[in-house]
């Protein structure tokens, strides 16, 4: 029961900061509403637990054989999330045309494989919460719904937030500065996977 309380407690910190999943929800909610963003947040919250799982089975095998491996993902991701900041960054006010749409499900899903806050979780969390004298799979499919119950929540915090923001930004000009701040946070958000 308590590594239990601990594993909750630990999905929830990590659910529930700011980093790559958060910002990018929250950009989208801002942008393009919650009905858009649902299916980017579905995403998230079954792909993480999926690729937890997936390291916890032995995919993380070969950042144990390569070290350099996971320096190349980190990069890799962090390029991709510099470009994406960019993007954000340079992002023009609405001209009455809908917005682009935020990551879809896939997307998202397929996001979490490259996004350097993923990597470090999950590869702390599946050493920290699992037993080597109990089968690894009950265990990692454990942790995973405990993620995935988790991460719904927290990232409608982060929707709302976004929601939240898309009143004030009603005019060009807050919209843009909106848009450069969450692109310098989603730049900063790299920072603890590289420190």
């Amino acid at each position: 029961m308590d590594s239990l309380l601990a594993l909750i407690a630990f999905a929830i910190a990590t659910s529930a900061t700011p980093g790559p999943n958060t910002l990018m929800v929250s950009a989208a909610a801002a942008r393009s509403g919650l009905r858009a963003v649902v299916p980017h947040m579905l995403g998230i919250t079954l792909g993480f637990p999926a690729m937890l799982v997936a390291i916890a089975a032995g995919l993380g095998w070969p950042f144990q054989r390569f070290p350099w491996l996971h320096p190349a993902l980190q990069v890799v991701g962090a390029t991709w999330l510099v470009w994406l900041a960019w993007k954000i960054a340079q992002a023009p006010p609405p001209d009455g045309r809908p917005a682009a749409p935020p990551l879809g499900f896939w997307g998202a899903a397929a996001f979490q494989w490259v996004n350097p806050k993923a990597w470090m979780i999950a590869l702390a969390a599946v050493p920290a919460f699992t037993r080597p004298e109990a089968p690894l799979l009950p265990q990692a499919l454990g942790m995973a719904a405990v993620f995935a119950l988790v991460s719904l929540p927290c990232l409608l915090i982060w929707a709302g937030v976004g929601l939240g923001a898309r009143r004030f930004l009603a005019t060009p000009a807050r919209l843009r500065a909106f848009n450069r701040v969450m692109a310098v946070l989603l730049v900063l958000s790299l920072v603890p996977a590289f420190l």
